[in-house]
């Protein structure tokens, strides 16, 4: 449960398949197998199954169950949703649910996105049964009582007014109802008091009803389960969701870019968004207009934003830049905060080095830090706990990569960055003019 956010997921989710998704980190890879898990009932998932720690972790997503599907006046009802499937499932109520999650040690949260409604699970093998038992009355039997309810909305509801004077939180405001306007997109995750205020329990049980479904659910499981065990768990947890998900279409959008837009209030900083077309993670030059982004302002304390900005001139205490790949759009974006006084100067540094980039390309020396950096943090970044590697498995379900990523990552690896070679310029000119 949270508001809007800049997403990079379908940027790392296109890179597992790039860069290969190796697990050297934990291990070697000889040891490390990814096994497609069928249950009997025939829900998928992809299970890396590792008994070192008595753990399992779940990741799964119901695609396309997200914010865009909240009802025109009632935005925020995925969200608040999110907030509320482990607030009472079943006969039991939010108190003693909660106290049950607490005794077992299962950690059990929701997410709703623009795109798709996520849950992250895990729990010890000792109690796996029970934790799973609770799962499954979350998923499929959530109670929407009036307490929690109330609760969770006024939690939200806090935020939002909290946020009425927050400059970063305005301009992002004011970026996503510019770039998307007239789409799902522009709508805020989160709602707005007075959507909100109109979001009912019968609301929310249509919205789980229809969005969660066998046809939209993508799992990925790391842990000490077994692929049989796991198929029993599968069934148990999801296997009584309808068959299909009644979704409202989509369409896909072009960002609106070409507008400056400004929202007077009366602090002493100011805060920047800007935005171009970005790149679809389908696209053949996505990867290298992924390196370009990092380059341009991706690559935090080494990027040509940060250093313009921040090292040389000192502006800001950040600058950066990123490529978000939804469902139905791309966007190059970026952002920074300055003093009032310097916002000008800070915008025209932004202006420049768009231009150097569509001009001129990032420099071979620059590429290749680019190159290496990505290489070598992608483990980091997204192999570092069961859950991650989870939500990685999950990522590639979501983008349709294909499950055969663990097989010749290097000779596909090196393969991309020889492209790259070739249309970092191309991609930077492409982007950036």
């Amino acid at each position: 449960m949270k508001p809007f956010a800049k997403p990079l997921s379908g940027a790392i989710a296109a890179l597992t398949l790039l860069l290969g998704f190796s697990f050297a980190s934990l291990g070697p890879a000889s040891a490390v197998e990814i096994k497609e898990v069928t249950s009997p009932g025939g829900i998928k998932a992809l299970l890396v199954e590792d008994h070192t720690n008595p753990l399992i972790a779940m990741k799964f997503a119901f695609k396309g169950a997200g914010s865009t599907q909240d009802a025109e006046g009632k935005e925020g009802t995925a969200n608040l949703m999110s907030g509320l499937l482990d607030e009472g499932a079943g006969e039991i109520d939010s108190r003693a649910f909660q106290a049950r999650l607490d005794d077992l040690g299962v950690s059990l949260s929701y997410d709703a996105s623009l795109d798709n409604f996520t849950g992250n699970f895990r729990t010890i093998v000792e109690f796996e049964d029970d934790a799973f038992d609770l799962l499954k009355l979350s998923v499929n039997d959530p109670r929407f009582d009036e307490e929690p309810v109330a609760r969770i909305r006024g939690q939200i509801k806090a935020g939002i007014l909290a946020d009425q004077n927050d400059p970063g939180e305005l301009a992002g405001k004011a970026f996503r109802e510019t770039v998307f306007a007239g789409h799902p997109y522009a709508r805020p995750t989160e709602g707005t008091l007075e959507s909100l205020d109109k979001v009912t329990a019968a609301d929310l049980g249509a919205f789980h009803g229809k969005k969660f479904a066998k046809d939209n659910l993508y799992v990925g499981v790391v842990g000490a389960i077994s692929p049989e065990k796991l198929g029993e768990k599968l069934d148990a947890v999801f296997g009584g969701l309808p068959e299909t998900a009644d979704l409202k279409p989509v369409a896909q959008t072009e960002p609106v870019t070409g507008k400056s837009v400004a929202v007077e209030l009366d602090v002493p900083q100011t805060a920047i968004q800007f935005a171009l077309p970005g790149v679809m993670r389908d696209d053949e030059e996505f990867f290298a207009a992924y390196l370009m982004n990092h380059i341009l302002g991706g690559g935090s304390f080494t990027s040509r934003l940060y250093t313009e900005i921040r090292e040389k001139r000192g502006l800001a205490y950040g600058a950066g830049s990123w490529l978000a790949s939804y469902d139905h759009a791309a966007v190059l974006g970026g952002s920074t905060a300055t003093r009032s006084d310097k916002a000008a100067e800070s915008i025209e540094i932004i202006r420049d080095e768009l231009k150097r980039m569509a001009e001129e390309g990032p420099s071979e020396e620059e590429l290749a830090k680019a190159k290496a950096y990505v290489k070598g943090s992608y483990a980091i970044r997204n192999l570092d706990s069961s859950l991650a590697i989870a939500s990685t498995l999950v990522g590639i379900q979501l983008d349709d990569l294909g499950n055969d990523y663990g097989r010749g990552e290097t000779d596909r690896a090196q393969a991309a960055l020889g492209r790259a070679n070739g249309d970092h310029r191309r991609s930077g000119r492409g982007l950036t003019a």
